[in-house]
C-alpha cells in the first residue's frame, strides 16, 4: 500500500519535470518566432485584443458578471491596444505600460473577489481567466524579446542626449543592447547556467 503511494508521488515529480521542460521549450520556440516575425506578432496581438473585447461584450449581454469587472476589462484592452502603437518597442517606464500592469492586477483582484463569492464551475472560471485576463498580457510577455532586435533610430531624444556626438546612435544602441531583459534572453541564460555544455573533443 505505502509502496504504491510512494511510486505515485515519484511519478508525479517526474511528470512535473517533463511538463516544466515542455513549457520552457514552448516559450523558447514562441520567443524565437516573435523575434523573426514581429509584424505578424503585432497583428496577432491586435486580433487577440479584438477577440477579448468581443468576449467581454458577450459577457455583458449574456452573463450576470459585475459591470465594474467588465468595464475594467474593456479599459485594459484599450490600454493594450495603445501599446501596439510603439510595438515591438515596449518602454517599461511609459504611462501605457504602467497603466496596463496596474489594470492587470486590479482585474485579477476583482475577478478573484467575484469568483470567491459566486460559485462557477472550474472550467468556466478558467475560461474567463484564460481568454479575458491572460491571453493578451501573455502575448506581450512573450513579445518582450522582440524589443532586443529593434534597429536604432535618431528619433529617440534620450539616446541622443546620452551620446556626445549628435549622430552617433550606434554607440548608444549597443550600450542599450547590452542590457537584455526579454524572455528569450532569460531562457538563453537559464540554458547556459542549468544545462550542461557540450565539450568539443580534440583528437
Amino acid at each position: 500500500m505505502w509502496f504504491m503511494v510512494l511510486l505515485s508521488w515519484l511519478a508525479f515529480v517526474v511528470q512535473l519535470c517533463f511538463l516544466t521542460l515542455a513549457i520552457a521549450a514552448g516559450l523558447y520556440y514562441l520567443a524565437e518566432l516573435v523575434e523573426e516575425y514581429t509584424t505578424m506578432t503585432g497583428k496577432i496581438l491586435k486580433y487577440l485584443i479584438v477577440i477579448s473585447t468581443c468576449v467581454y461584450v458577450g459577457l455583458l449581454l449574456f452573463e450576470d458578471l459585475p459591470f465594474s469587472l467588465i468595464a475594467l476589462g474593456l479599459l485594459s484592452n484599450g490600454v493594450y491596444y495603445l501599446m501596439l502603437n510603439t510595438f515591438p518597442v515596449i518602454e517599461f517606464t511609459s504611462p501605457t505600460f504602467l497603466a496596463g500592469i496596474a489594470l492587470l492586477f486590479i482585474n485579477h483582484y476583482l475577478a478573484f473577489s467575484h469568483f470567491a463569492t459566486v460559485w462557477y464551475p472550474f472550467s468556466e472560471v478558467l475560461g474567463f481567466f484564460t481568454i479575458c485576463l491572460w491571453l493578451v498580457p501573455f502575448g506581450y510577455f512573450v513579445s518582450l524579446s522582440a524589443n532586443e532586435n529593434v534597429l536604432p533610430t535618431i528619433s529617440d531624444k534620450t539616446e541622443r542626449d546620452e551620446t556626445t556626438d549628435e549622430g552617433d546612435i550606434v554607440t548608444s544602441y549597443f550600450k542599450r543592447k547590452s542590457k537584455k531583459i526579454g524572455l528569450l534572453s532569460f531562457l538563453k541564460s537559464a540554458q547556459e547556467t542549468i544545462l550542461p555544455q557540450r565539450v568539443k573533443k580534440s583528437y
